[in-house]
Formats: structure tokens, C-alpha cells, sequence
């Protein structure tokens, strides 16, 4: 039997907090155009709605 090697351990992956930043606001951005139809902003919903009214349709997303 050949011998057995451990691999080293792997030094983890650091992601800057700007990174961390930019993924939120883009998640965030995501669910007002793709999600958002009062169930969070529900004083804002019709203006949420409107504003992202024609970005919905474009990309496929039914909004009615």
C-alpha cells in the first residue's frame, strides 16, 4: 500500500467588508425589482411598484 498523505490545511478565504457591502445592496436591489409588491414596504408599494414597473416586465417577471 502506498503511504497516506494528509493535504495541508488551506489558509481560509478573507472577503473584504466592501464585498460583504456590495452583496447585500445587490440582494436587496434584487428583491425591489423582482419581490417587492407591499409585504415590506407596504407605504411605499405603489411607488416601489411603478418605479421597477417596466424592469419587471423585461425581465419576465409578472407583477399583476
Amino acid at each position: 500500500m502506498p503511504p497516506v498523505t494528509v493535504p495541508a490545511a488551506t489558509a481560509p478565504i478573507r472577503v473584504p467588508a466592501l464585498a460583504w457591502l456590495a452583496v447585500a445592496f445587490a440582494v436587496a436591489v434584487v428583491y425591489l425589482v423582482l419581490q417587492e409588491n407591499g409585504a415590506v414596504l407596504a407605504s411605499y408599494a405603489e411607488y416601489v411598484h411603478e418605479f421597477t414597473h417596466d424592469g419587471r416586465h423585461a425581465l419576465g417577471v409578472p407583477c399583476h
